[in-house]
């Protein structure tokens, strides 16, 4: 088979979660079958890069986003009822180029990852089209708005409300759609939402092979990019919050922030030299191994956490929300440990550091639990027999 696979950005570096989920996908998928990616960027891409999936046998093509029109493609949309990042990332002289490109590859099925690249091939009908809405953007927006106030409350409600609308209505125009958790599944409002088949994420034995310092530098870790706004709350939380919490019992704690684009507000936290904040690390593993203790206090995030999935993986124990784990699924107090607030994260962060039994028995559970959940084949298998439905 023969797939096209639209992106709204390079899927490399692998540091964001879309990045990661489209290249692990497309590396699956070249096993088996012929993949043409198509990719958007608003930045340049590196040839380094592209010969990462070329060494695949993937064929690749990058359209550059051109600067001026990102911003005025997206005011635009004031006089529509699209989403703002819709109109950042679609420019018709670019639509051309991908119609273009179809007819002359005519593949078989065209693949679409996150609505934002829906617009380009929505009124394709002669070619089988699968949508992966991998997360509920409009319920991220809506929880972006419940922590922000003034002007930009305003503005996360109107596309969260404008996300809702799209994700309804952009179902229609699609054969078949996948999504990355029933928990995202729940907020799609489309009447056959329960036709939306879950593709989970997979983990890579390269995390669950990789080797643990058994004396960890740092007592507790976090990663993630750090100009995402979830994982700047999170980062923020732990810092201002937490370890408050801790620092009279373990005057000595120390805490690593660790992924790319770190924030103005991230780098504030590095208060001292008890907290390091790293930006880009080649190998996000070697931050894993450096810390005791995964802690993921997402908030306002939707989808499954790649970072819980690597951190367990590798045999960390890990701290999270309920609403983390929502996706993730795991049992509290057997293979991760679940808190709703600042006291229960300190509490959990505290039983881990003191107990050796709890502390091995949660990092050994953890890591069986998504090296057996978790599988970037049978995920990708899944997928392939869902675009070969008629």
């Amino acid at each position: 088979m023969k797939i096209f696979v639209l992106l709204s950005r390079f899927p490399y570096p692998l540091e964001k979660g879309d990045k990661l989920r489209a290249y692990h996908q497309i590396v699956e998928l070249a096993k088996k079958h012929e993949v043409i990616v198509c990719a958007l960027s608003d930045q340049p891409v590196e040839d380094t890069w592209k010969n990462i999936l070329d060494k695949h046998g993937v064929k690749t093509h990058v359209f550059r986003l051109k600067k001026p029109l990102l911003y005025w493609n997206t005011l635009k949309q004031i006089l529509t009822n699209k989403p703002y990042q819709t109109g950042y990332f679609f420019q018709r002289g670019i639509q051309k180029k991908i119609l273009r490109l179809i007819e002359e590859e005519a593949p078989d099925h065209i693949y679409c990852q996150l609505i934002r690249t829906a617009e380009y091939v929505k009124n394709i009908h002669h070619i089988p089209k699968t949508l992966d809405y991998m997360d509920a953007l409009s319920k991220g927006m809506y929880r972006r708005a419940e922590i922000s106030s003034g002007l930009k409350k305003q503005l996360f409600t109107i596309e969260g409300k404008r996300l809702a609308e799209y994700e309804n209505r952009i179902f229609d125009y699609f054969n078949h759609h996948t999504i990355i958790s029933k928990q995202d599944r729940a907020f799609i409002r489309h009447p056959q939402r329960d036709q939306i088949v879950i593709i989970e994420n997979g983990i890579g034995e390269e995390f669950a092979a990789f080797p643990l310092d058994p004396s960890p530098e740092f007592d507790l870790v976090f990663t993630g990019n750090m100009n995402y706004p979830p994982n700047i709350e999170s980062a923020v939380f732990i810092v201002d919050e937490v370890i408050p919490l801790l620092t009279a019992k373990f005057p000595n704690l120390k805490l690593l922030l660790s992924g790319a684009n770190p924030n103005q507000r991230v780098k504030d936290l590095a208060i001292n030299d008890k907290i390091l904040v790293t930006g880009w690390i080649d190998d996000i593993r070697t931050s894993y191994a450096s810390g005791k203790i995964f802690v993921a206090p997402l908030q306002i995030g939707t989808g499954l956490q790649n970072k819980l999935l690597e951190a367990m993986a590798m045999g960390r124990p890990s701290v999270t929300t309920p609403l983390a784990n929502n996706a993730l699924n795991a049992i509290h107090n057997e293979s991760i440990l679940i808190a709703a607030n600042a006291t229960e994260f300190a509490d959990a962060i505290d039983r881990l550091l003191t107990d050796a039994l709890l502390y091995e028995r949660i990092a050994s559970n953890g890591k069986t639990f998504v090296l057996k959940t978790f599988s970037w084949p049978h995920a990708v298998e899944k997928l392939m027999r869902l675009m070969q439905q008629k």
